[in-house]
């Protein structure tokens, strides 16, 4: 992601010199579907950070959810 003017990525997780933002999406068809895949990913033994650490900070993470505001589906 590149350095923005005003503001960016980089400003809003406080990202060093040396670090690199990712940015990336996850698109579910339903809420359902989404709330089994994380209920299911989060029983994972593979997730729990103490038995496998995961190479990036957590705790600077930005989760959102979206509503389209438009759908051109007919």
């Amino acid at each position: 992601m590149p350095h923005g003017k005003v503001t960016d990525f980089h400003r809003a997780v406080q990202a060093g010199d040396d670090e690199t933002v990712v940015f990336s999406w996850v698109e579910w068809p339903d809420k359902a579907t989404r709330d089994a895949g994380m209920k299911k990913m989060m029983e994972d033994p593979r997730m729990d950070p103490n038995a496998n650490p995961m190479p990036f900070d957590g705790k600077r993470m930005i989760f959102g959810g979206f509503s389209p505001a438009l759908d051109l589906k007919h």
